[in-house]
């Protein structure tokens, strides 16, 4: 499988819905028609301002659980996809937090999503929700059993996590593809807004072969020219929001920069040599695990 196969192009742009709290989670406003109105302004924002792929986020629901989410998330993030659909023409994928793969893929089947993003699909992961275990056996099997064509995209050593062990990120990457059977992987930052080091995507890159690999967090658009020199494509929220802050709506004018920049580096790529010495002078000043807040 490769990018081209779902949306379209080899290198993908995949802007990010962040729903509002949604029933049953703490900050439930009990107004479910904002929720849909809210999700249906930003998938229009993204859309509009030319990404390739859109994926749907219980984003505001935290703290999150661990495993399998209230029916009534299930139920809200279904619907809100299929008004989405009507929407817009991109590929949406869906991403159930913290870790409920099975009811990603049970939405996306349902309402026509063409991908998933999975946190914690192989190994095992120390988060503020406590340990979480990989899902991939339970996730493969439940994917034939629906008869979907639904994609997996597998997080390796998601963001607002330590792995047990020594972490490993070319084990770690031929693990999800070759023994849990990732469809592509995701190489995040240590936190929300974080991005990778460009260490990590190329060794991941080696890794992959020729399945993709996506930026998971932390690209704008002064550091995408050199990211994207190790990488096949990128999901991206905050960076898009109005004034970089998470909390905020989507900014349409900010996701055409991001779009515009994205596409000058994927044109006239950076050097490689230059990329890696930029990357090495910010991971330098990178902050440590303790330093980030969840």
């Amino acid at each position: 499988m490769d990018c081209q196969h779902i949306f379209k192009t080899p290198n993908p742009i995949i802007g990010v819905v962040h729903l509002l709290p949604l029933p049953a989670s703490p900050r439930w406003g009990g107004d479910f028609k904002a929720v849909i109105d809210r999700a249906e302004r930003e998938a229009v924002a993204l859309s509009a301002g030319g990404v390739d792929g859109i994926i749907i986020e219980n984003f505001f629901d935290a703290p999150f659980c661990s495993g399998r989410v209230d029916p009534v998330v299930v139920s809200a993030m279904t619907t809100i996809v299929g008004r989405l659909m009507g929407l817009v023409a991109q590929p949406i994928g869906i991403n159930v937090l913290r870790n409920d793969a099975i009811s990603s893929m049970a939405i996306a089947t349902c309402s026509g999503a063409k991908f998933i993003r999975v946190n914690v699909f192989t190994g095992a992961m120390v988060t503020d929700q406590g340990i979480i275990e990989g899902c991939a056996h339970e996730l493969l099997r439940y994917r034939r059993e629906l008869g979907s064509d639904v994609k997996i995209f597998a997080d390796v050593l998601v963001k607002h996590a330590h792995p047990l062990g020594t972490p490993n990120p070319t084990l770690a990457v031929r693990e999800a593809l070759e023994r849990g059977l990732a469809d592509g992987v995701i190489l995040s930052g240590l936190a929300t807004g974080m991005p990778p080091s460009l260490e990590d995507l190329e060794l991941a890159k080696h890794a992959a072969r020729n399945k993709p690999v996506l930026i998971g967090s932390g690209a704008d658009w002064e550091n995408i020219p050199e990211l994207m020199t190790a990488a096949d494509g990128v999901i991206v929220s905050s960076s898009l929001k109005r004034h970089g802050n998470i909390e905020s709506p989507i900014d349409p004018i900010r996701v055409s920069q991001f779009v515009e920049a994205a596409q000058r580096s994927l044109a006239h790529p950076v050097k490689n040599d230059t990329a890696i010495n930029h990357a090495s002078d910010r991971n330098s000043h990178r902050a440590t695990p303790s330093a980030i807040s969840s």
